[in-house]
């Protein structure tokens, strides 16, 4: 069966795999799968092509029988936030996330609100390979309506969270870099309802990202280091593509490392709950674990991917749950990755514990996380790991294999694991001493490129 879904979604370069054709067969496929009693929500980011294929897509579903409704171009958690909210049975974006603007995709979203679980995406791909398609009489044909409310619906869920008020009160100076992204509808008007003064980077949308990268790693958002300090502002915030995320900057300038963001709001959380679960992926840095520990927190890992953490999540009644890149999940909101939720929670606690970012970030577990990424062919990665596995095994160090290998030493761990979004090898290690964790990661890099050449693949 042919594989459509990497960890989170479709995503391919248009023109190529990402074509018309190719789209409207996907949407042919969701339709047989999606339910028919309930709309579906559509919605898309701001890459060039997203609304044409948006539109393609709406119109395949409502020509399978599906009442479509449009919530237009918004972040991906805003998206996920309307689906259940409109009674919907099944959910469909168009985007990339924090791909290059070469790229496209789409995800699908469950009744709930969470990404379809893989069950669901298989069905979808067992119906593209034999490019079914509901069988639909004319009089039983759907239709696309708008839905306009979308942005206001998910920023009024937001503000419900906090104390606003206590937030206003700070007059919070921030600097927020949109990325020409999707969360420029929202981001914007959530921190001025927020009473701050915010200074705006990259505030329009454009889809090929003229102001930086998509991902807002601490490499592509030097703008954003610089003018914090210059203004005066007391922190900055950065998105991704489609808003899932959330990095910051302190007030000097300096970048706050995801994983010290990841481990700052799962303590939050766990002390205001007094104990719980946190989930976290395989990547994630050991400073989670003893951030929480002394606060009653316990840790769960799995797969690497949101769909993943959020099902546990779930599963689990969890009080806090993220990955190491910026995507933070906050169940009582939703359960979803989400950039304006992170960026509502943080001032929300600086204005509680009356402290600046910098303050609070000093008190986090401090370890040396790096990490790495070799290119590997697709069609590669299964026997790479293999090979890879087999290398370490030898180690003597302890494995596991729950997404990738990940072996552990007196100094500290790596972990190696292919990526399900991209041709490449990932390559993490965490120690206490910053060349420790350098070794590591050398070690991993130099594991990888062995396998690839006893494969008949340099990189």
């Amino acid at each position: 069966m042919t594989r459509l879904f990497g960890t989170n979604g479709i995503r391919e370069v248009v023109g190529k795999t990402f074509t018309p054709a190719f789209v409207t067969r996907v949407a042919s496929a969701i339709a047989t799968v999606a339910p028919a009693d309930r709309p579906v929500v559509l919605g898309w980011d701001g890459r060039t092509t997203s609304l044409d294929f948006a539109r393609m897509v709406g119109a395949t579903l409502a020509v399978g029988g599906h009442h479509v409704l449009e919530v237009g171009l918004l972040p991906t958690p805003a998206i996920q936030y309307n689906v259940p909210r409109l009674a919907a049975g099944f959910g469909v974006i168009v985007t990339a996330s924090h791909n290059p603007p070469e790229f496209n995709g789409l995800k699908c979203i469950a009744d709930d609100g969470l990404e379809a679980r893989r069950e669901v995406e298989e069905r979808i791909e067992s119906a593209f390979d034999a490019s079914a398609a509901p069988a639909v009489p004319f009089d039983r044909v759907g239709q696309v309506d708008r839905d306009a409310l979308g942005a206001e619906r998910y920023l009024r869920g937001a503000l419900e969270q906090v104390d606003r008020h206590r937030i206003a009160a700070r007059k919070f100076h921030v600097v927020l870099d949109c990325g020409n992204g999707a969360s420029v509808p929202t981001s914007p008007r959530l921190l001025q309802r927020l009473g701050c003064r915010t200074v705006t980077l990259n505030g329009h949308v454009d889809g090929t990202f003229p102001g930086r990268r998509s991902e807002p790693t601490e490499a592509n958002v030097g703008d954003l280091k610089r003018l914090v300090p210059a203004v005066g502002a007391d922190l900055g915030v950065a998105h991704d593509g489609d808003a899932d995320r959330a990095v910051f900057v302190q007030s000097e300038g300096a970048y706050v490392p995801c994983e010290t963001m990841l481990a700052l709001l799962a303590r939050d959380a766990v002390e205001r709950a007094g104990g719980g679960l946190v989930v976290v992926p395989v990547s994630t840095s050991l400073a989670v674990e003893e951030a929480v520990r002394p606060y009653g927190g316990r840790v769960e890992y799995t797969r690497v991917g949101s769909p993943a953490v959020t099902r546990a999540m779930q599963e689990h009644g969890a009080v806090f749950g993220g990955e190491d890149n910026g995507g933070m999940i906050f169940p009582a909101f939703q359960l979803a990755r989400d950039g304006a939720m992170t960026l509502t929670a943080t001032l929300d606690l600086l204005a509680r514990r009356g402290a600046s970012l910098s303050d609070l970030v000093k008190d986090v577990p401090k370890f040396h996380l790096l990490k790495e990424t070799v290119a590997c062919p697709v069609e590669l990665r299964a026997q790479v790991l293999a090979r890879v596995a087999e290398r370490l095994g030898r180690g003597g160090g302890r494995l596991e294999t729950l997404d990738g290998v990940k072996v552990y030493s007196p100094k500290g761990w790596m972990l190696l694991r292919p990526s399900g979004t991209e041709p490449i090898f990932r390559v993490s290690a965490e120690a206490k001493e910053a060349a420790d964790a350098r070794t590591l990661v050398t070690d991993g890099l130099r594991t990888v490129r062995e396998a690839l050449a006893e494969l008949g693949e340099t990189s």
